[in-house]
């Protein structure tokens, strides 16, 4: 699962919009309301697995139940 489907898959009611944007030289940010929250550049890593989530998840609060469950 790519990075935009799991922030969508968790915050897709709550996320006013979520922008992509290609870039040069292995560049990987990542930013929330204009304010950087992961640099691969600075960081001198892509993030591990989850820890993208684990950073926005303070400022996103916990992923909302919004698809109907089946389970019944």
């Amino acid at each position: 699962m790519s990075l935009a489907e799991e922030l969508l898959d968790r915050w897709a009611p709550v996320l006013v919009g979520l922008e992509l944007k290609t870039g040069s030289r292995g560049r990987f940010e990542v930013a929330i309301d204009g304010e950087e929250v992961f640099s691969k550049a600075r960081l001198d890593r892509f993030p591990e697995r989850g820890e993208i989530v684990k950073i926005l998840q303070p400022r996103l609060g916990s992923p909302p139940e919004w698809r109907p469950s089946h389970n019944k």
